[in-house]
């Protein structure tokens, strides 16, 4: 029986309590006592501004009254997790779909054992037809905690140490069309617009293979013809052409994962940062829908470098990054192809045939990057390869952390509720927490736009392809940053009539980098700060010194490697 035909009674099933849909209500209450009993709680759950679930059914999937069973613990490596994924509070298998996915493979093999209804809400024209495709492998039963990976088959040090995905995932409730959302899609959908986005789309892949083509004859006139490129502008242009093709694959990996895309969109690992074999799941399928929460591995894996001392940290993590780019890079590839044969290549990717792809793409770009430093070492040219790694590495990891407040800590979805209460989950039910947001007002409330040189275009690849953010972040789906600039007017006066402010952009050499810097580079290391230790324990203490180096070795193993 499916969630459409299923009669909206209330039910308690396996420690889960079921509260009826609000509209129901009314129906309800001429039931029986049992049923008027649960109709009274779904009233004060209401009434308590409580987070529901999406269908409205199950309020956030928290625990009955008196109910203090945690969620299962992180499972042991290699331990297979039945083949569910949850919509709408309910249990689907969707292993047979993962072939037939227009969007690739990857998205669906990744999402296993996940909640994925703010994914398909948010990246679908059509999230209502999307749920009709998939009603054909639903269970018929409940989401369960053990349905969900309590760290989402993700690395673990992605995540604070207690996050539990059952417990700490936002559930955002799309069913009113009238949110900013479905509003902004109504327009962007349209068919005459649909075919400006074609051709923005077009001209930004021009562009992209323009910039590609300069990247590689800078290095050559560099090498062979020192008399047309200096130092300093080698350097200079270096770092601008890397994270422009960075920002080429900050768009690949949001387009399907089909055919070529499978591999070029590694071009984003180019600006020695990121692996996209990895960021493709923690970028679009964490960051993006749970933009500043616990999800949100952005949140957590750049404050890593606040684990050491503040003086250290410049040399440290830019021998980190080396050691990503010498052996951490391929460290981390064959770990994850060892992870796909553990969980079952056929889950993840479909097939090996369809997986090899993404694989190839990962193992290409490392051989391209370690092969440039190879090749720079052997023409006595080290010291150049290292200046222009150097520069590139610190604007690039700055500029991922440019385009939100990570710095900061900003209230949760649904205000500042207190902290949940681990030892009783039940009790988090009735708490202060609001109802939870329009997810696309949240985003553009929580989302910067970054300028560089303030021609937008230009800005869209020397930002990383984060220029147009705020529409980036509410178009996930769009390919290309061409297309999200001409997309903003329309996010503008949408979000205007949501009473949302449309800040100016922000520069990133003269707004956000002097913020970051200070923050990420002088604030005092989070062991000296929680023991109130003074500069020098800060940096010569036994333990700071292990974390230093435990730090500095994590990017040559591929802990590192995001």
């Amino acid at each position: 029986m499916s969630s459409t035909d299923r009669t909206n009674t209330a039910d308690e099933t396996e420690g889960v309590m079921l509260l009826p849909d609000p509209e129901s209500i009314a129906t309800l209450a001429s039931g029986d006592p049992a049923t008027q009993t649960a109709v009274a709680a779904s009233t004060e759950v209401a009434a308590a501004g409580v987070p529901r679930n999406q269908t409205g059914s199950i309020p956030l999937i928290r625990p009955r009254d008196g109910d203090t069973t945690e969620p299962p613990p992180h499972p042991v490596d290699g331990e297979a997790l039945p083949n569910i994924w949850i919509y709408d509070g309910e249990a689907y298998d969707l292993t047979p779909f993962i072939a037939k996915h227009p969007g690739g493979q990857f998205f669906i093999g990744r999402t296993k054992n996940r909640d994925i209804t703010t994914i398909v809400n948010i990246f679908h024209r059509n999230p209502d037809r999307v749920k009709k495709v998939i009603a054909q492998y639903s269970l018929n039963k409940s989401a369960r905690p053990e349905h969900i990976h309590p760290k989402y088959n993700a690395p673990p040090f992605l995540f604070r140490q207690d996050f539990n995905g059952w417990r700490d995932t936002p559930r955002y409730d799309f069913r009113n069309k009238d949110q900013l959302l479905f509003k902004i899609k109504e327009r962007v959908y349209e068919k005459e617009f649909q075919k400006k986005v074609a051709r923005m789309d077009s001209l930004f892949n021009i562009a992209s293979i323009v910039i590609l083509v300069m990247y590689f004859a800078v290095q050559w006139l560099y090498l062979d013809f020192r008399q047309y490129m200096p130092l300093y502008l080698f350097v200079v242009l270096m770092s601008m052409l890397r994270i422009s093709l960075a920002g080429v694959g900050h768009y690949l990996i949001h387009r399907p994962q089909v055919g070529i895309n499978k591999a070029i969109s590694n071009v984003f690992d180019i600006n020695y940062v990121p692996l996209a074999l990895v960021v493709t799941d923690g970028h679009t399928l964490l960051h993006h829908p749970f933009t500043q929460t616990e999800v949100d591995i952005k949140k957590n894996v750049f404050t890593f470098m606040l684990e050491v001392p503040r003086f250290y940290r410049i040399p440290v993590h830019t021998i980190q990054k080396i050691g990503h780019v010498v052996t951490g890079m391929f460290a981390r590839i064959i770990e994850l192809v060892f992870m796909a044969i553990r969980t079952g290549v056929a889950d993840m990717y479909g097939s090996w045939r369809l997986g090899l792809p993404h694989f190839i793409g990962s193992f290409g770009i490392h051989a391209l990057l370690l092969g440039e430093l190879i090749l720079f070492a052997i023409r006595g040219e080290f010291l150049a390869w290292l200046a222009q790694f150097f520069v590139t590495t610190w604007i690039s990891t700055f500029m991922i952390v440019a385009s939100h407040d990570f710095e900061t800590d900003l209230p949760q979805p649904g205000g500042a509720p207190p902290e949940p209460n681990h030892d009783n989950p039940a009790a988090d039910i009735g708490s202060e927490a609001a109802p939870a947001p329009d997810w696309a007002v949240f985003q553009l409330q929580n989302s910067y736009d970054l300028t560089m040189i303030g021609n937008k275009y230009i800005d869209s690849f020397l930002t990383a392809g984060l220029g147009p953010h705020r529409a980036h972040h509410v178009l996930p789906q769009q390919k290309s940053g061409f297309a999200n600039i001409i997309s903003e007017d329309i996010v503008r006066e949408e979000a205007a009539k949501f009473d949302v402010e449309w800040l100016e952009s922000r520069n990133f050499f003269t707004n956000r980098l002097p913020i970051l810097m200070q923050y990420y580079l002088g604030e005092p290391s989070r062991m000296a700060q929680y023991e109130k230790y003074g500069f020098f324990k800060e940096h010569f203490h036994p333990r700071a010194l292990r974390t230093t180096f435990d730090y500095m070795l994590s990017g040559w193993i591929g802990i590192g490697s995001i």
